[in-house]
């Protein structure tokens, strides 16, 4: 996926107003990031999202009126293409998880040093999940098959078109992005996602990417050994 000059929207959602400030003189700094909105709350960040549309969205979880899950999972559903980063304090809360479900790619911890800051929004932008190595864990284990053999005799019986499409989805492209990519209807993209989930026993396009670069992790850790 190729990005254009344009800096990338973000929306900083927290209903700390240090954080929001801390965070907008970091981006400031950085031509390539341009915060467009604020939110001190999920239902204001529903809003925001839907009125901005921003290319990142930057959530906290614990917040009045609505909880960032529950604001998370919104944004997801009514502007897919709109990519949500926890902003957490640690890297090992259950809650993680859950916003994860919901569709957030990761997450960025408030102590995070401005110069990763700024590359953490960038490659989020690009399509890359931000998972620690706690979070990473707890979402593998949370997946079926679970052993690696399984997986790989999994994965045989994908065709090279759902190949093509489940490393485009590892790699963060919505279906509208991989349709353009591969040349076929958004709508066939829905259908070989829906396909490959049922076939490896998966929920959603989280636990997909996840699998999709386990998968890729082990079968290169197998044939270098």
């Amino acid at each position: 996926m190729t990005l254009d000059s344009n800096p990338i929207k973000v929306l900083l959602v927290d209903d700390e107003e240090l954080v929001r400030y801390s965070l907008k003189i970091i981006a400031k700094s950085e031509a390539s990031i341009e915060i467009i909105g604020e939110a001190s709350n999920g239902e204001e960040a529903i809003c925001q999202a839907q009125l901005l549309q921003p290319d990142v969205v930057l959530m906290d979880i614990s917040m009045p009126l609505m909880n960032g899950i529950t604001a998370t999972g919104e944004i997801c559903r009514l502007s897919p293409q709109t990519k949500v980063l926890i902003l957490t304090t640690h890297d090992n809360d259950s809650f993680l998880i859950q916003a994860m479900q919901q569709g957030a790619v990761g997450f960025l911890l408030k102590n995070t040093p401005p110069e990763d800051f700024v590359q953490i929004i960038q490659a989020t932008h690009k399509g890359y999940m931000q998972l620690g190595p706690s979070l990473r864990e707890k979402l593998c284990q949370q997946l079926k098959p679970n052993s690696s053999q399984k997986k790989q005799e999994v994965s045989k019986g994908i065709t090279p078109r759902e190949q093509e499409v489940v490393q485009l989805v590892a790699e963060g492209a919505s279906n509208r992005e991989i349709a353009q990519i591969l040349q076929i209807q958004e709508k066939t993209v829905k259908n070989h996602v829906s396909n490959i989930l049922r076939r490896v026993g998966l929920r959603d396009r989280t636990q997909l990417a996840i699998w999709a670069n386990t998968l890729r992790e082990e079968t290169s850790d197998t044939s270098s050994a």
